[in-house]
């Protein structure tokens, strides 16, 4: 497996400068990764940068705390798209999920699937799962598995905690072959990401790519 295909090289500090943007994109051509996932102030620049690569442009909507309303994360999804993101990563509506509202909940990811996949885009959706129970981690997948995601993912990194190897298991268990899993928050090193794959996580969302995959290298050779 060549882990840097499956790695979004991220920054969402809010106090990342354009200079880290730009040599973010300049790792990320380098060691050939995934995507550079971003804030959507920098997704028009990366685009630029990324033109002529393989390495796709990833943003996050209604983030952190995913709590915007479904018309905010609309026109931020459209806005971000335009601006020539290839991905997006939606935080869920954990308010209405504790609240069992789900058919809100459902009807918010089914409008951005649609949205996305007009544009021939990704949509992933982030659960949140230090903040649900089991059931409603597995809750969660299944409605984004019925709205049309095509990730569900772990964490947005900026809550209690990110990944956990057993969630990603639980979340690969939760929805169909179609839908894929990425694992992200607190990934800092090769064995906690070959422990996230292991477990049923197809992309990893992490800030330290380089390191972990040169790692990979010096343990492969």
């Amino acid at each position: 497996m060549e882990i840097n295909r499956i790695i979004d090289h991220t920054l969402l500090k809010a106090e990342s400068t354009e200079k880290q943007i730009e040599e973010l994109v300049k790792e990320a051509i380098e060691y050939n990764f995934c995507s550079v996932c971003v804030n959507p102030i920098w997704v028009k620049k990366c685009a630029e940068m990324l033109k002529d690569t393989d390495v796709k442009v990833c943003t996050v909507i209604g983030f952190p705390l995913g709590a915007n309303t479904k018309k905010t994360k609309i026109f931020e999804t459209k806005n971000a798209l335009e601006d020539g993101a290839d991905e997006i990563d939606m935080v869920i509506n954990i308010g209405y999920m504790k609240s069992k509202k789900f058919d809100e909940v459902e009807d918010e990811i089914s409008e951005l699937a649609k949205i996305c996949h007009d544009k021939d885009a990704i949509l992933k959706v982030i659960l949140e799962n230090c903040l649900l129970t089991k059931d409603e981690i597995k809750k969660a997948c299944q409605l984004s598995d019925k709205a049309g995601a095509d990730f569900v993912k772990t964490s947005t990194g900026f809550s209690t905690s990110g990944a956990d190897a057993e969630d990603v298991k639980l979340m690969k268990d939760s929805v169909s072959d179609r839908v894929k899993v990425k694992a992200s928050g607190g990934i800092r090193d090769y064995k906690t990401a070959i422990e996230m794959v292991n477990n049923g996580a197809d992309r990893l969302g992490v800030s330290a790519g380089v390191a972990i995959y040169e790692e990979s290298k010096s343990l492969w050779k």
